[in-house]
């Protein structure tokens, strides 16, 4: 079929490649502007984009899709069917119109769950069990529509906002390719989302990944994983300031942020309720290390206190 794609991250690259691997003609590829990026801060291309290229697709990279130009390149394309993964613009109903068979979205959570922009994350600070991804075909609210595929996988103990990402975006990218054939084929059947069980995945705030010592260890040991890799987890220690990248729940009382223990296996330090092993962490400017490493460079007093910087870190 013939497709306009819209996509930015890694998470929308892989449901790309898998369209283009799967032989659909894809006329036009929208992603988001370069933005600044790395310490020089200089316009990084998206992973959706940068695969475009590769595949010499046309690119289109407006800051919004409510003017009457953008309006017009996509109609232009002559699209039958929108595709839109992370794409990280709102879609207008006069774009999403423009296609004759409708706009999917490859969305990674099980609707109406975890509507919104940060559904891995969420789910992981939340507990939840399962994750995967709903094929929805769009319309003008916010993850809102009828279904057309869902699957699910197991979110384990092991896993972080990157891992399951990962295999999201794998899942996603069969997901729709399958859907597409179904809509192609005609054999394409929408089912409306449940009223119940409707929560939203807000955007994840940089200030939200500082550790606030008073809370349980499990829910911090969740946060750790949920802001693994990026922003990281983030703490003060001796002043200085410091992330937690891999940390467990473990027994242990005090007051929240004093350190209840040192050794080669961990700093184990105190919560609201329980303590949170801290099994690697980095120093501003440093590397990650594991706790073993980081002792040797930076020794820790049992009583030693953690806590929260004055700033995002």
């Amino acid at each position: 079929m013939r497709l306009v794609f819209a996509g930015t991250p890694d998470f929308a690259q892989r449901s790309l490649a898998g369209i283009l691997d799967a032989g659909h003609q894809v006329a036009l590829v929208l992603t988001q502007p370069d933005r600044p990026s790395g310490r020089g801060m200089r316009p990084a291309e998206s992973a959706v984009k940068r695969l475009a290229q590769e595949r010499e697709l046309a690119v289109f990279q407006p800051a919004t899709l409510k003017d009457p130009e953008s309006l017009a390149q996509i109609v232009a394309a002559q699209p039958q069917v929108l595709v839109v993964a992370a794409y990280g613009l709102l879609l207008p109903q006069a774009v999403l119109d423009c296609a004759p068979l409708g706009a999917l979205n490859v969305h990674a959570s099980l609707l109406p769950r975890w509507r919104g922009a940060a559904p891995i994350q969420r789910a992981i600070l939340a507990g939840d069990r399962e994750s995967g991804i709903t094929i929805m075909k769009m319309d003008a609210g916010l993850d809102s529509g009828p279904m057309l595929a869902q699957s699910a996988i197991q979110v384990t103990e092991d896993d972080d906002a990157g891992t399951l990402h990962d295999r999201l975006a794998g899942l996603g990218a069969e997901m729709i390719v399958s859907a597409l054939s179904a809509v192609e084929t005609g054999r394409a059947s929408y089912t409306p989302q449940p009223a119940k069980g409707v929560t939203y995945a807000r955007k994840i705030d940089k200030a939200e990944s500082i550790l606030d010592w008073s809370r349980p260890a499990l829910e911090l040991a969740r946060a750790v994983r949920a802001f693994r890799p990026v922003p990281g987890a983030t703490s003060t220690l001796a002043g200085a300031t410091v992330k937690i990248w891999q940390a467990r729940v473990e027994q242990g009382a005090g007051a929240p942020g004093a350190t209840l223990a040192v050794g080669p296996h961990g700093i184990l330090v105190a919560c609201g309720v329980g303590a949170l092993a801290v099994t690697q962490l980095q120093r501003s400017g440093g590397k990650r290390l594991s706790a073993a490493e980081f002792l040797r460079g930076h020794p820790v007093m049992p009583g030693a206190r953690f806590g929260q910087p004055s700033k995002p870190g």
